[in-house]
C-alpha cells in the first residue's frame, strides 16, 4: 500500500484520460466528465451537445458551449420547444455554434419531447437515469481500448428515447451522454482523478 504522499505525487504526475495541455479541456475532464448530472436543462444540454459533437472533436463543442447555452436559452426545454422555422434559420447564420440544420432541428425536437414527458407526468431526469447500470463488479478500464463505444444499457436508452420522440440519440451518442452525465464513470485506472480519489480515501480519518 502506498502512503498518502506517494499517492498524491503519483496523481499529480499521471496523464489524464484526455485533455492534457488545454486548460478548458483539463477542467472539463477533472470536474465534469463522469460526475452525476441531474435536472432537465442540464440533461437536455448534454444530450444536445453530444449530438452536435458527432463527427467532430469534443473540444470544438466545449469551446462553443457558452454560445450554445446563449442561443438555446440555457437549454430550458419549455423555451426551446417554442422555437420555429425562423429560429432555425437564425441559428444557421450564427457562426459561434455548429451550424448543422439536422442537429439544430433535433435539439428543438428533443426539447418538445421533454415537454411531452412533462405533460404525461414524467421527467427527462427519471427516464435518462433509469438506464444507469449497476457499477458493482464493473472493472475500471486501463486504456481507452477497454472502454466500450456503446453498451446494452445505452442501446436500451436509445430505443426508449426514440420511442418518446427524441432524435439524434443512437446507442453510441447515448453512451457518450451517459459518460458525460455520470451514469457511468469511465476514467481510466491510471487517471489522476482516480488516483486522487484513492489518495483522499487513504488520508481520510477512520471513523
Amino acid at each position: 500500500m502506498t502512503d498518502g504522499n506517494t499517492a498524491a505525487a503519483t496523481a499529480s504526475t499521471a496523464l489524464r484520460c484526455f485533455g492534457d495541455g488545454d486548460p478548458l479541456y483539463e477542467a472539463y475532464h477533472d470536474n465534469e466528465w463522469g460526475v452525476p448530472v441531474h435536472g432537465e436543462p442540464a440533461l437536455l444540454e448534454r444530450i444536445a451537445l453530444e449530438g452536435f459533437q458527432s463527427g467532430l472533436s469534443w473540444i470544438t463543442v466545449l469551446r462553443k458551449r457558452p454560445a450554445f447555452r446563449e442561443v438555446f436559452e440555457g437549454f430550458d426545454p419549455e423555451r426551446v420547444a417554442t422555437f420555429g422555422p425562423d429560429d432555425v434559420e437564425r441559428l444557421l447564420t450564427d457562426a459561434r455554434i455548429i451550424r448543422n440544420r439536422m442537429k439544430i432541428e433535433a435539439t428543438i425536437n428533443n426539447a418538445r419531447a421533454v415537454v411531452a414527458l412533462h405533460d404525461s407526468g414524467r421527467t427527462l431526469d427519471e427516464l435518462f437515469w433509469s438506464f444507469a447500470p449497476d457499477p458493482a463488479g464493473r472493472p475500471r478500464a486501463v486504456t481507452f481500448g477497454d472502454v466500450p463505444a456503446w453498451t446494452e444499457e445505452s442501446k436500451a436508452m436509445s430505443k426508449a428515447m426514440k420511442k418518446e420522440g427524441f432524435r439524434f440519440i443512437g446507442p453510441t451518442t447515448a453512451y457518450a451522454a451517459m459518460q458525460a452525465c455520470g451514469l457511468v464513470d469511465d476514467h481510466l485506472a491510471g487517471c489522476p482523478v482516480v488516483l486522487g480519489r484513492a489518495s483522499a480515501a487513504e488520508q481520510a480519518p477512520v471513523k
